[in-house]
């Protein structure tokens, strides 16, 4: 539930066409000028922790659609939402959220093994490890959603006077957004995307640090990420990444990947899909991840392999290795 779309075909097509769709919101910036964004086309025009919740809820009735409903109690969730630390999160975002989609949806999930996962942008690859453990305990699915909003006016603020924001005058900044994304995880069972390995590093030249960017944990995770795998870079086929646009991140990409490709490639693309649907946080794993998955069913994925990564503000960066496994 994006910007560019509100079910995963419409969205991950818009994206593959590189279309975007940012327009003004009802804020205004510092220099008179309305503030641009990302923003979920919804048809009653809800604000705050109830448009979280209509966004969530779309995501996750289109991922059970084909299933029906669970069976009471039975289906794991894990909930991806912002850092405790961001600018301008809602305070009643974890439980409240939680019992508001379980209300909205007529379904209990797990309660025991459901969590919270506060982590931002490194929160869905770090559910996929711990879906990974879930499974090899038993359990036979484990629901992961993700949302997340840029677009209140204490995050605007924020990252307005942090000089973040992309804007006329500021050609190095995201544009905020705001999305909501669910992947069902389970045991292989025929076609899909297999998570062969998910790594966890820190960076302590985050964004916000004035000492000199090495990559260090980014190489740390994509390292861990690998061996979990058993494989090398250079046997995967592109990455997916989060970048919003911030020259920051690109360069930390670039050296990561100096630092951990062995083998040269002729090409070895990143893609980013926030240029179309914009900032919007703990959604973009789940983003990713659906980007993914359509890109290997229609056939327009460089190839099977795939390295995506991921890192919040304060230094916190995680990769997963996935490989595409057709019918064949």
């Amino acid at each position: 539930v994006t910007s560019v779309g509100l079910s995963a075909p419409a969205a991950c097509a818009a994206i593959r066409s590189g279309i975007f769709n940012p327009s003004e919101t009802r804020f205004m910036g510092w220099n008179g000028e309305w503030m641009v964004a990302h923003q979920v086309p919804l048809t009653d025009r809800p604000s705050g922790r109830a448009k979280l919740v209509q966004m969530a809820v779309a995501a996750v009735r289109e991922v059970l659609r084909p299933l029906g409903r669970p069976p009471e109690g039975s289906l794991p969730l894990l909930l991806c939402v912002p850092e405790a630390e961001r600018p301008g999160r809602l305070s009643d975002m974890d439980d409240a959220l939680f019992q508001a989609l379980q209300s909205e949806l007529s379904c209990r999930f797990h309660p025991t093994l459901s969590a919270i996962i506060p982590h931002g942008r490194t929160a869905v690859p770090l559910a996929l490890g711990q879906a990974q453990q879930l499974l090899a305990k038993g359990q036979q699915q484990v629901l992961i959603a993700a949302v997340d909003s840029y677009n209140w006016w204490p995050t605007l603020m924020h990252y307005q006077r942090a000089e973040r924001l992309l804007t006329p005058l500021n050609t190095d900044g995201f544009i905020p957004g705001e999305a909501a994304a669910a992947v069902l995880v389970g045991t292989p069972t025929g076609a899909g995307l297999e998570c062969l390995g998910v790594g966890q590093g820190f960076e302590p030249a985050h964004i916000d640090s004035e000492q000199p960017l090495r990559a260090d944990g980014l190489t740390q995770a994509i390292t861990a990420a690998l061996n979990e795998a058993g494989c090398t870079l250079d046997a995967l086929d592109f990455r997916i990444a989060d970048l919003a646009g911030e020259q920051y991140y690109f360069k930390e990409a670039s050296l990561a990947l100096a630092r951990t490709l062995r083998v040269r490639k002729e090409e070895f693309q990143i893609w980013h899909p926030a240029d179309c649907v914009g900032e919007v946080g703990s959604a973009i794993g789940a983003v990713i991840l659906a980007v993914a998955l359509a890109a290997c069913r229609k056939s327009y994925a460089p190839g099977p392999g795939i390295l995506i990564h991921t890192g919040t503000d304060a230094g916190q960066r995680v990769a997963a290795v996935l490989r595409y496994r057709g019918d064949g």
